[in-house]
């Protein structure tokens, strides 16, 4: 399992939810990539070349936080070779977002976030990338406060994506968890679903009607 961190953190971030998942017998590694220093091609090609070397057989799963998911879309068309058995989306944003589209006019978002941080913004970018064709779980935070004086008015978010951002056309499916964008990682309802989906789908067993779907 290849997990991939957000936006503005880094692979410590993911810690807690690689040692759940090794002690539930898989192999988790953790990919890190630096917005500020790099495009999106750069750690793309990084992901594709990490994939090729550590895994050896055919059977991985991708884990990504936030920005890190749309890394892993915007790698999926490099890996027709080593497609991944299921993937795992943690508060992405599946849209262009409204967060991304009122920092983005901000200098000092520009020098942090790079051309990562600036194409989550541009709904041409953001529409335009694949959704994996291999079962895909949606994990969408849902502990963001509500008032019809704050940004996200009476939507349920995670105080960084609203619900409808976070699952894009794919609502129904996806699995609303009460914590917020930046730990949702965290969350055992998180991790507890996964371990099940991943159980479901292993080799030479025929997987339910859950995890066969595709988001």
């Amino acid at each position: 399992m290849v997990l991939i961190h957000g936006m503005g953190t880094t692979p410590v971030s993911m810690m807690l939810l690689r040692r759940r998942l090794r002690r539930a017998g898989h192999t988790p590694v953790l990919f890190g990539y630096y917005p500020t220093f790099e495009g999106l091609q750069s750690a793309v090609t990084r992901l594709v070349r990490l994939i090729d070397r550590r895994v050896d057989t055919g059977h991985y799963a991708l884990v990504g936080h936030s920005l890190g998911t749309v890394i892993i879309r915007a790698a999926l068309g490099h890996l027709e070779n080593r497609t991944p058995s299921a993937c795992f989306f943690l508060a992405p944003p599946m849209v262009a977002c409204k967060a991304a589209k009122f920092f983005s006019r901000i200098r000092l978002y520009k020098l942090l976030t790079g051309e990562m941080g600036q194409l989550l913004a541009v709904d041409a970018f953001m529409s335009q990338l694949p959704m994996p064709s291999v079962p895909t779980r949606i994990y969408a935070g849902v502990g963001g406060l509500r008032g019809a004086w704050l940004p996200f008015g009476t939507e349920a978010n995670d105080f960084i994506l609203s619900i409808s951002e976070a699952t894009g056309r794919f609502e129904a499916e996806a699995l609303k968890v009460p914590s917020s964008h930046t730990y949702i990682m965290n969350s055992k309802l998180v991790f507890e679903d996964m371990a099940r989906t991943l159980e479901a789908i292993a080799p030479g067993r025929a997987p339910d009607d859950r995890s066969r779907k595709s988001l």
